[in-house]
């Protein structure tokens, strides 16, 4: 178990400690693969997508797994930002 500054390093970090998959899944479930592929038009999302094939990729390609989550905390104020509505 991780204790000491390490465990405190990130406490407001809204990505710490959610894998890609999560990520992928949630964004996948908030948008759909058609408007996932619009906003971030890779062919992983618009080719025959799925869950896996966006995993294999976004874990090679550094850059896309920026936007992708760039795309999920768009995503958390989104909904934050309509939950108090």
């Amino acid at each position: 178990m991780t204790s000491g500054p390490a465990r405190r390093s990130q406490p407001h970090n809204p990505l710490h400690g959610v894998t890609l998959q999560a990520m992928v899944e949630a964004l996948h479930a908030y948008f759909g693969w058609e408007e996932l592929g619009r906003q971030i038009p890779v062919r992983c999302f618009q080719i025959d997508p799925s869950v896996g094939s966006s995993l294999k990729f976004l874990r090679k390609t550094p850059w896309a797994r920026e936007k992708v989550e760039s795309l999920y905390l768009f995503m958390l104020r989104d909904q934050r930002r309509n939950a108090g509505a």
